[in-house]
């Protein structure tokens, strides 16, 4: 069938109407005439007779039939939609729903063309009405888009045909253009539990077909990052107000391939986000910069650091978080084996970006999602979605220094919780037989040599994230300090040590340096105790910190992997007790004076009773010992052999509760933090979701031959 499209002359834009000038100024104009009045495209001129009075089918009894196969502008189309108010919303309201209604029934033509026209106009209308009446209520954006008492048989129609176009044998571009028209439909509000149209979303379910694309290599090549998103976001719609559905099919979703795919979608955007951090570090350390750095010292590698971790992929990583939080089937998906591919090296046709293009805001090109399907090489290192997981971590953790970088820092934790909680992700965290090579990203420092990854051990994967947290408490002792974070940091460990004590789990680990972070720690809050009281309570991140130690004191001799482990725990408590001292003197001076901090104060001199009598314990035999030997300085061995020979005379209290912790809970503490973090999730999607992404010329050349 051969499409014949006219074009008429309208009259020219009137020079008295200000706003209807601006409108008429993102028209399509084919030319202009000596006489300088405009001429205009049809389609524009349909969008005109829409929005006047009068029904247009009086005029055109093929209106609609004609207006599909015009290609859309949309532009002008939401720029007209936004320049009305209230009242002249009103006035044209029948002309709107009707719009809106043969936008729906034209999803079912078999003309291809039509029905990405219609998907493209209701993009346009959702828009554009949201746009201009944010302070109108979500019943009142109902009814000027398709009629309040037509509403729901309106949404129930289009929800199907929407089924019907992403689970049939559509085309790619066409299903990819029904994913845009739901993320636009899910963000178009700020706050999209105000979002009232998603009740319908709630009662028509795509949930299904969100999982079909997942289940699908072919499909979750290609649709598979915007399949995850819209999933996420809709699972955050109301979900402290009201049954979602989303939720419930989400927690109790056991199909394997599904669960796979998505942990595939995932994995592939963190692993992009990854290999485009090492790639502009590296591109930052050579040349120029990296002699210049040499001759004046590391004083701008910081600064340098800072900049490629602006932006992060905070929506999938929100995926992430409900799969682990609301699925433990989803479990077994963040410890799946597959090659680990060096994407730098793989040949790729990659999508061109522009050097402004922000780092984890775009999903991977699809070659990226192509490039994981490939069969195990055992000489190849493998990798799974919880390394990719914490490299990412890594990256996001090193810099907190602005709001929304400390919430991406928030949320790995956040989900790193929920891992360090669940009983089956521990088994697999602590797992002899899955030991991996983890090179975490570390922070360039002054007093420290960049470490050399070759040179890094395969280990269980609990030792990467105990790395990851040591990393962390070394790295942020700031006067802008993230104490939130610290505090998370300090209760994994917690949590991780509780798991080992009860499964008496001997980790080869180097405890060390994770309790000279700790007593580093300690000293930073004693020497800023008045900076940091004046924001935070101190005192509940050191009595936390002190019952690790408690933790190594009282069951050390049930998880620790040596006895000689053991020794050096009591040898780096004697060698820094100076900084327990003075945390003594200070819990002690607050918790007898009067005021807000006497309580938490006075937990933390009860909680120091055994390190005190480790101290005082050893202490006085050390200075014997010296003097005896008539030795001005102890070495380390012949501390150890101090404390070996004094262990019978040590009297130590029974603590109860130390392997006791109060277990994530989302709703009520994180409610709040979750709700801004979609807010800015869905602003992000809303600006990047684009339909002009898929050129409208490309879409209309693919269907253009379809009769």
């Amino acid at each position: 069938m051969t499409v014949c499209v006219c074009v008429c002359v309208c009259v020219c834009v009137s020079p008295a109407g200000v706003v209807m000038a601006q409108v008429e100024k993102k028209a399509g104009l084919l030319r202009r005439t000596s006489s300088k009045k405009p001429l205009k495209e049809k389609v524009v001129l349909m969008y005109d007779e829409i929005f006047a009075k009068d029904n247009p089918t009086k005029t055109n009894p093929h209106f609609w039939d004609e207006l599909f196969l015009m290609k859309v502008n949309l532009e002008y189309l939401e720029a007209k939609l936004e320049s009305l108010d209230g009242e002249e919303v009103m006035k044209i309201q029948d002309n709107i729903n009707s719009l809106f209604h043969h936008c729906v029934q034209a999803l079912g033509e078999e003309h291809q063309i039509k029905v990405v026209n219609a998907l493209q106009t209701l993009c346009a209308l959702f828009r554009g009405v949201h746009q201009k009446n944010k302070s109108a209520s979500g019943f009142d954006i109902i009814n000027m888009l398709m009629g309040f008492d037509k509403a729901e048989h309106r949404m129930k129609d289009l929800m199907e045909s929407l089924n019907t176009l992403l689970c049939g044998e559509s085309s790619d571009s066409l299903k990819s253009l029904c994913l845009k028209l739901l993320l636009c439909l899910v963000t178009v509000t700020d706050n999209i539990s105000q979002n009232t149209i998603l009740e319908y979303v709630m009662i028509n379910s795509i949930f299904e077909a969100i999982l079909q694309i997942l289940s699908d290599v072919s499909s979750r090549r290609q649709h598979g990052y915007d399949a995850v998103v819209l999933l996420a976001l809709l699972v955050n719609y109301r979900k402290y107000e009201s049954v979602n559905p989303y939720i419930v099919k989400l927690s109790i979703l056991d199909d394997e391939p599904t669960l796979d795919g998505m942990g595939m979608v995932v994995h592939q955007a963190l692993t992009e986000y990854n290999r485009q951090y090492k790639d502009k570090e590296e591109e930052n350390q050579g040349g120029f910069f990296s002699t210049l750095t040499s001759m004046v010292g590391s004083m701008f590698i910081a600064d340098t650091d800072e900049k490629l971790s602006v932006q992060t992929n905070e929506a999938i990583l929100l995926a992430l978080y409900e799969a682990v939080h609301l699925n433990r089937n989803f479990i077994t998906v963040l410890a799946q084996s597959h090659p680990e591919i060096n994407m730098a090296t793989t040949p790729a046709i990659a999508a061109p970006t522009t050097p402004t293009t922000p780092l984890g805001t775009t999903p991977p090109s699809l070659d990226m999602m192509n490039s994981t399907e490939l069969p195990l090489d055992p000489n190849l290192q493998t990798s799974n979605l919880l390394i990719t997981f914490l490299k990412y971590s890594s990256i996001v953790m090193q810099d907190t220094k602005d709001e929304h970088r400390l919430n991406s820092a928030r949320l790995c934790l956040i989900i790193l919780t929920c891992i360090a909680e669940d009983q089956y992700a521990d088994a697999i965290l602590h797992d002899d037989n899955m030991n991996f090579r983890v090179n975490l990203h570390r922070m360039p420092m002054r007093h420290r040599k960049k470490a050399a990854d070759k040179n890094m051990p395969s280990r269980p994967l609990v030792c990467a994230v105990l790395d990851l947290m040591v990393e962390f408490i070394v790295t942020h002792m700031m006067k802008d300090f993230p104490m939130d974070l610290y505090l998370r940091c300090v209760q994994i460990i917690h949590k991780l040590i509780c798991y080992q004590k009860r499964s008496r789990i001997r980790l080869h680990y180097t405890w060390r340096e994770l309790w000279s972070a700790l007593i580093n720690l300690l000293k930073f809050l004693l020497s800023n105790e008045t900076v940091l009281l004046a924001k935070h309570n101190i005192f509940h991140l050191a009595l936390l910190v002190i019952n690790l130690f408690n933790m190594f004191i009282t069951y050390g001799d049930t998880f620790l992997p040596t006895p000689s482990s053991y020794d050096e725990l009591y040898y780096e408590i004697v060698r820094m007790h100076q900084v327990f001292d003075n945390l003594h003197c200070m819990v002690l001076r607050v918790s007898t004076n009067t005021g807000q901090w006497k309580e938490p104060a006075s937990k933390v001199t009860h909680a120091l009773v055994n390190i005190r009598a480790i101290i005082n314990h050893f202490n006085p035999k050390i200075e014997s010992y010296a003097a005896v030997n008539h030795i001005s300085q102890l070495s380390e061995d012949q501390v150890l052999e101090v404390v070996r020979s004094n262990y019978d005379t040590l009297t130590l209290k029974l603590q109860d509760g130390l392997d006791q912790f109060e277990r994530y809970s989302e709703q009520p503490k994180e409610a709040a933090f979750f709700k801004e973090l979609v807010r800015s999730i869905s602003l992000n999607v809303r600006k990047n979701v684009s339909l002009n992404t898929l050129s409208q010329d490309i879409l209309l050349k693919e269907f253009s031959s379809i009769s």
